[in-house]
């Protein structure tokens, strides 16, 4: 079953695919209420080169994740200080200030040099702790990091803000297809607790995928080529991908839970109905190893 959440806008491309995402300088925002289908989610980019000045920021009313997709950074908050690398993450709780500083060029990795943040936030009323999260022990959590899916459509899935942090809102983490796979498979939708935009990376030039987004298999609202760097917002409707042949799809998911706590689950999913009986291929996020 569908569930459809009042108050969404249409499913359009319009309405839910911002493009060239990665092409800015400096902080900014992409993804807000108001520019696309979303009520709560918030993503922009924090895009430094070595030698720029620190950027400083207060977190507000938002909940912040910081995932590092490029490069490396140091982040301090309230008096603390952590560095992260590709595909660290730093939950930063409401009403904080925050200073990033980028990288500067090392002689032995000229690629630290600078760095490249995702910034996800939400509103929320909530006091969570400050939390830092290392992408190396993620990937050694059977329950945040593991393969989903068959042959077709297998895919490495890595939780980085999830159930592993305490938080009223957001939940985000990164999957890596094989070539020319299917992603997102089987179609599933989970409109009634989370909004969930996709930003796709490491998707060097000539690679490229398809996305759907739809609540009729028949007449998919949204078919859009996606590349390096795009942004397709779901705010509801099962959502798979697929890559080009030879072509890797790679993103950055990140999601918004409608009720604060009480919506943010992952996994718990309404797969198609055509497809209910292999189930959703996200168990293992639920299991206890």
């Amino acid at each position: 079953m569908i569930y459809t959440v009042s108050q969404c806008e249409p499913i359009t491309a319009k309405t839910c695919v911002l493009r060239a995402t990665h092409k800015g300088k400096g902080r900014y925002r992409s993804l807000a209420p108001g520019t696309a289908a979303v009520r709560h989610l918030h993503y922009g980019r924090i895009i430094l080169d070595a030698g720029d000045p620190a950027v400083e920021f207060g977190t507000g009313t938002h909940e912040t994740g910081l995932i590092a997709l490029h490069g490396s950074a140091t982040i301090e908050v309230a008096a603390q200080r952590f560095t992260l690398t590709p595909y660290d993450a730093l939950y930063v709780p409401r009403d904080h200030a925050v200073r990033v500083t980028p990288a500067v060029t090392h002689a032995v990795n000229q690629n630290a040099a600078g760095c490249d943040l995702a910034e996800i936030s939400a509103p929320v009323t909530g006091q969570y702790p400050l939390q830092f999260v290392a992408f190396a022990e993620v990937r050694r959590d059977p329950n945040l990091h593991f393969a989903a899916g068959s042959p077709s459509c297998e895919r490495d899935l890595n939780i980085v803000i999830g159930k592993n942090v305490q938080a009223g809102r957001i939940m985000a983490g990164v999957t890596f297809s094989k070539p020319g796979n299917w992603t997102s498979w089987p179609p599933h939708e989970h409109a009634r607790l989370l909004e969930e935009a996709y930003l796709y990376i490491d998707m060097p030039a000539p690679a490229w995928g398809l996305q759907l987004v739809f609540t009729d298999s028949d007449e998919p609202e949204l078919v859009a080529k996606v590349v390096e760097g795009d942004v397709v917002v779901m705010p509801e409707g099962y959502h798979p991908n697929v890559a080009a042949p030879g072509s890797c799809i790679n993103f950055l998911w990140m999601m918004a839970a409608h009720t604060e706590v009480a919506d943010r689950q992952f996994g718990k999913v309404n797969v198609h109905p055509a497809y209910a009986a292999g189930g959703s291929g996200l168990e293992a996020a639920h299991e206890k190893k």
